[in-house]
């Protein structure tokens, strides 16, 4: 049975005897000296609550929420158990140099044995040695020298003009290397200008940098084209989005990736209209994040398990016991399940699974706390938690979508976004090939000088590759 204070506190029985005195005590305490400890004590939970939430939010990362690994604090240490997890992560697949074609061959003979005999009539090649140099770089500079001459019959001057490939005074290769350096390895106009004066020896003005570039969006613009076809015929594809600004005003940068496409669209909101601009008429299995608009999807559905597991992490660092046990709880269960992907149930593995995460569910979905709200939305999200098992080439989190933002987002911090729409067009252009060329193990510099070529000398450029698988 509640009882009510003044300013509206309500009370319970067992809270008014949590004194440090008697219950007959308590009895011979005047009203109002009630009301004042009653007071303290609402106020006591209530500054603890809050406490909890602050401390809470300071205490979020990268690995128990969704926010970006780049805001971690690189000054606090890891604890010892996840130190120690590390370590025991196999090591990455080195690569060994690859013998290019030589220039040039040269033979080493031994030049003298230990028994001072220097002489060797029967040699034999046992191992090379590679040694890679750069050229001295030497500019290709052409003149067009145009003259003008006078007309014999009609006596009017005529000038000669400079032929069409050739009137923006940079050519296709070096246009393309501007564009290389500016999109795919995401430098800023000033450091392309260093570059071009302290490598290639020649300068070039800022405008300059930005018109190749202008003229490079527009030669790369049929891929991005051919991009988006090719996104929205694929059976499986990630979408995420993140923020991105033009002038200082918010938009955000759509990514729409499979094993061998990735399209990004930049988009004034984040919302159902934006979400349909960027699919326009594909129907597949959609793997994706929580957000709401992913929920609403009418298709097959893959939820990330990682943003699931991130939060579980978060409820398991709660200081309220129960929340910390559901968060532990949930969490196990949860990696269980993301474990599958690499390791398939057994038909009684999968229904103790089912069953445990069943009475997860249900003993923790009634409560009005952090830990209810994570039980409800599994309840509403458990069609979409096993996507994974049942059709082919699903992935369980929506890891794929956010490695093809990570570069655009590093980009972002640096350049603080676009200035323009022509900017946001050449975001989306120069991220969907970069993209795609590295889903597809293919160097993105030739493109551009085909595409460049083809800009130049007004054809169509080489798209025939992106529809292969």
């Amino acid at each position: 049975m509640r009882e009510s204070g003044r300013n509206g506190i309500n009370q319970t029985k067992e809270e008014k005897w949590n004194f440090p005195f008697s219950k007959e005590e308590w009895a011979a305490t005047p009203k109002p000296v009630q009301d004042f400890l009653l007071h303290v004590v609402a106020s006591h939970a209530t500054l603890e609550k809050r406490i909890e939430k602050i401390e809470t939010s300071l205490n979020k990362n990268s690995s128990n929420s969704n926010k970006p690994p780049s805001s971690d604090n690189p000054f606090k240490e890891k604890p010892e158990k996840e130190k120690k997890k590390k370590n025991k992560k196999k090591r990455r697949k080195g690569y060994k140099q690859k013998m290019l074609d030589p220039a040039k061959v040269e033979n080493v003979l031994p030049e003298a044995c230990t028994c001072g005999n220097i002489r060797f009539d029967d040699t034999q090649p046992y191992y090379t040695h590679q040694v890679i140099e750069l050229p001295e770089i030497e500019m290709k500079v052409t003149h067009f020298v145009l003259h003008k001459g006078e007309c014999p019959c009609c006596g009017k001057v005529n000038k000669a003009v400079v032929p069409k490939e050739h009137r923006t005074g940079f050519g296709p290769r070096l246009s393309a290397m501007i564009a290389e350096m500016a999109g795919n390895q995401g430098d800023s106009r000033t450091i392309i200008q260093d570059f071009c004066s302290s490598v290639l020896g020649f300068h070039i003005s800022l405008g300059g940098i930005q018109k190749v570039i202008d003229r490079a969006s527009e030669a790369i613009k049929p891929h991005y084209e051919v991009f988006g076809e090719e996104a929205r015929q694929t059976s499986v594809n990630h979408i995420d989005e993140t923020s991105h600004r033009q002038k200082g005003k918010l938009e955000w940068l759509w990514v729409m990736a499979s094993a061998t496409i990735a399209f990004f669209m930049i988009h004034p909101k984040r919302s159902k209209e934006a979400f349909e601009a960027l699919i326009k008429d594909w129907v597949g299995i959609l793997v994706s994040d929580g957000y709401g608009v992913y929920q609403k999807w009418v298709g097959y559905r893959q939820t990330c398990l990682a943003h699931l597991i991130r939060k579980a992490k978060e409820l398991s660092e709660s200081k309220n016991p129960e929340i910390a046990k559901c968060g532990k709880w949930g969490k196990a269960e949860l990696q269980r399940l993301c474990h599958m992907a690499h390791s398939p149930p057994t038909v009684g593995e999968w229904q103790a699974f089912y069953a445990r995460l069943i009475r997860f569910i249900t003993l923790y979905e009634g409560r009005k706390d952090d830990a209810g709200r994570f039980a409800r939305r599994l309840r509403k999200e458990i069609d979409s938690l096993w996507t994974f098992l049942i059709e082919e080439g699903v992935s369980p989190t929506n890891n794929h979508a956010e490695r093809m933002l990570r570069f655009a987002v590093l980009w972002r911090k640096r350049s603080q976004g676009t200035c323009s729409e022509k900017g946001d067009r050449w975001v989306e252009r120069i991220l969907s090939l970069r993209q795609t060329c590295r889903l597809r193990s293919k160097s993105t510099f030739p493109v551009l000088v085909d595409a460049m070529t083809a800009y130049f000398k007004e054809q169509s450029p080489d798209l025939a590759w992106i529809s292969q698988p």
